[in-house]
């Protein structure tokens, strides 16, 4: 399968879930202290460095593009389902929304502060990640930050793993392997967060939570 062969299948599934999306997953931080803490820690980091100017990519219905810019930042959000950005846009009608691929963002170069990316890149054959990265790296501003989470794979020596998703094919990565190729793409790695599964999930998977900083 293409990269756009992928892009297109990611869309047409999210597109068809879309209003249960938003409605399942309304707030998205709840019960989830760290992650809160993570984010204020980034947007800090961010307004301190630049202008405040962030990217929510692969923002969905924009529960996250609006935490955002609830911290200070001048947040919007890219998502590759028009239906996500339609129900993002009508839920945000002051914050900006659209629809595009992060691997060939509407984006001048260097033109952002921060970049967030939860759970975006699950979806994204291995093949074609770094693609994604160096578009990030691309749009981000020296000294920019990325903030960025994944599904971790089950041994350090597997560097990545593709697990049925309920909604397209996903994929697992090393956290040492996934740090190595922001670097890679000239973003090093300021902060890792690892939180452990609990009992009653349904995936037992660690999830890495990675901030990184453009050089």
């Amino acid at each position: 399968m293409t990269e756009l062969d992928t892009l297109h299948a990611t869309r047409k599934a999210y597109d068809a879930i879309a209003p249960t999306y938003a409605e399942l997953f309304h707030d998205p931080l709840h019960d989830r202290l760290l992650e809160r803490a993570l984010l204020s820690a980034f947007a800090e980091l961010v307004r301190t460095s630049g202008d405040g100017r962030v990217a929510d990519l692969g923002c969905g219905p924009g529960h996250l593009t609006a935490h955002l810019h609830g911290l200070g930042l001048h947040a919007f959000g890219v998502d590759a389902s028009p239906v996500m950005v339609e129900l993002a846009r009508q839920a945000n009608p002051g914050l900006r929304f659209e629809v595009g691929s992060m691997a060939a963002l509407d984006i001048e170069d260097g033109a952002l502060g921060g970049v967030l990316s939860r759970w975006s890149v699950i979806h994204t054959p291995p093949q074609d990640l770094p693609a994604i990265l160096a578009e990030i790296a691309r749009v981000l501003a020296p000294g920019g930050h990325l903030l960025i989470d994944f599904p971790a794979t089950a041994g350090p020596h597997e560097e990545t793993q593709a697990y049925d998703h309920t909604v397209v094919t996903a994929y697992r990565w090393s956290p040492d392997r996934f740090a190595e190729l922001l670097a890679d793409h000239g973003l090093a790695e300021s902060a890792r967060l690892v939180i452990e599964p609990k009992p009653t999930d349904r995936r037992q998977f660690q999830e890495i939570q990675l901030l990184a900083c453009k050089a």
